[in-house]
């Protein structure tokens, strides 16, 4: 049971929350009592009436000198929940809500937005319960918060000020398999919708939560696609009958790259006892993308563990406009920024992408390479018995291709963009809303490129003589699992079946455990 204390999450947190329905505990009295000294501050500024705070008792925006009184701060909470309501398209994935759900209750829980701490808690009950609320995926500009995607949430989560309620009003919210209104959901599940106080809408939605929440999913998703990706190198590299000297240890170490030579040693543990690894004696040098694989592979993976340090960085912040200190100054002060700017999470994003696409660009080479008889060392062309009257493996290939391509659309920096809002007083947004859904897409296409390569490098390996027996350690571990799924190719038959199967595996992680068991059963032999 993961406990959300208000101090930070951490990425497997945040993973398990969303991917694995890890239970929340609690809301710990710690919390409670950092969020109460903070609301208790805000409570006596509105009801003082002396002091201007953006969003409690001003307009929002281009409306922020306008003044609100103090009994309608609930009703401009609420009307911010709603009129934020505006996004559109397809909804976001329900890991990705639960995500954007468990980061906004710890940044509540840090006890500097001045809200209740029923609001933290309630956003637990939802995750516990299994409600999830219906979020458009599109309509943030990634600065003054993920508004729209973040009001959708505080839509089911919130009610009129009065107690009543609109069922159109609510939202709309799976529960239990179910798409529903955002009220019947939250009856359903036993949950009290709360009618928002003062600061409690923007509090709700004023952050870069969707932004982070998409990042800490992309970070893991990305460090598991480069460990796949370095078990389809391998295999293909078998199945090519490729030289070993690329990855020697003293080339590596020349380079200065210490990510470079760890890179270079997965290849070779991958690959080690393998029988069909220099196998060809007129063989003198690779193409790129066989032997320059650690000089891709690498850099990406530091650019991956780079985004990891920002985004737990970011996991311990707060993201939330404005912020209250109470006991800073002796009597405590609210301040007015912009930690609800995104523009690190844009670049990220962005970075994410690029690297990440770089590594589909390699594997899909690999992967026309394997099927090109004037490339592939002996092997027919296809990648089948009877090429003509059979295609083989080509148009795995073709959607290799397709999605490669797709990603260097994708990967066009979003972070360089900016178009204005709100009367000019929003006049640079980061848009890095955008950049996390791209980067997210481009996620999904690099796990089917290299199921592709996985197919076709299996492929490739059973029509050498012998060629399952001839495998390393690893990569006889990950040829077993592929074949596990996914019969020899014999005719023409329909492949996307085949590989989605491995696209499974990859997302499972079973190949990734596989290779791990074995290698780790040759370490203890050894």
């Amino acid at each position: 049971m993961i406990t959300i204390t208000g101090t930070g999450l951490s990425i497997e947190d945040v993973v398990a929350i969303a991917r694995g329905g890890e239970s929340i505990a609690p809301l710990p009295p710690e919390a409670r009592a950092r969020m109460d000294r903070s609301l208790d501050w805000i409570a006596t500024a509105v009801a003082e009436g002396e002091r201007k705070i953006y969003g409690v008792n001003t307009g929002f925006g281009a409306l922020s000198d306008t003044s609100i009184p103090a009994a309608e701060a609930g009703r401009l909470s609420r009307n911010l929940i709603l009129k934020c309501c505006a996004g559109s398209g397809p909804p976001l994935a329900e890991p990705l809500v639960r995500a954007m759900m468990a980061i906004r209750a710890s940044t509540l829980a840090r006890g500097l937005s001045g809200v209740r701490p029923e609001l933290a808690e309630s956003l637990i009950r939802m995750l516990n319960r299994g409600v999830t609320p219906f979020v458009p995926g599109k309509g943030s500009l990634g600065a003054s918060g993920d508004l729209a995607p973040l009001a959708h949430i505080a839509v089911v989560l919130t009610r009129e000020p009065d107690g009543s309620d609109r069922e159109d009003h609510s939202g709309r919210a799976w529960f239990e398999g179910r798409l529903l209104s955002g009220a019947e959901a939250m009856e359903a599940a036993g949950i009290p919708r709360l009618a928002p106080g003062p600061k409690e809408g923007l509090a709700l939605t004023n952050g870069t939560t969707f932004m982070l929440a998409a990042a800490a999913l992309a970070v893991d998703e990305a460090e598991r696609l480069l460990d796949h990706a370095d078990i389809a190198a391998a295999l293909s590299l078998e199945a090519l009958l490729a030289l070993s000297s690329a990855f020697h240890p003293l080339l590596h170490e020349a380079n200065g790259q210490k990510a470079q030579a760890d890179a270079a040693a997965r290849i070779r543990t991958l690959t080690y006892g393998s029988r069909l690894i220099d196998s060809d004696p007129s063989r003198v040098q690779d193409a790129y993308s066989l032997r320059c694989v650690p000089q891709v592979h690498a850099p990406a993976r530091d650019a991956v563990a780079f985004i990891r340090s920002r985004v737990e960085s970011l996991l311990t912040g707060t993201s939330d406009n404005p912020l209250v200190f109470p006991e800073a100054d002796g009597g405590g002060r609210v301040i007015s920024g912009g930690n609800f700017h995104g523009q690190g999470l844009a670049f990220w994003h962005d970075l994410m992408g690029i690297v990440i696409s770089e590594v589909a660009s390699l594997s899909e080479r690999r992967c026309f390479r394997l099927l090109t008889p004037e490339l592939n060392s002996g092997l027919p062309a296809m990648l089948v018995a009877n090429p003509g009257l059979d295609s083989g493996l080509m148009l795995g290939q073709y959607t290799a291709a397709a999605l490669v391509s797709e990603n260097k659309t994708l990967a066009h920096p979003d972070s360089v963009d900016s178009i204005p809002s709100s009367a000019n007083q929003e006049d640079h947004v980061s848009m890095g809303a955008n950049a996390a859904r791209h980067a997210l897409e481009i996620l999904d296409n690099v796990r089917t490129v290299l199921a592709v390569e996985l197919v076709t490098a299996a492929q490739a390996v059973e029509l050498r003589e012998r060629g399952p027996d001839r495998l390393g350690r690893g990569t006889a571990a990950a040829f077993r699992q592929i074949r596990s799924r996914v019969r020899f190719l014999e005719h023409d038959r329909p492949l996307t079946p085949d590989i989605e199967a491995v696209a499974d595996l990859i997302g499972s992680d079973t190949i990734l455990a596989e290779v791990r068991q074995a290698l780790g059963e040759e370490q203890r032999r050894s």
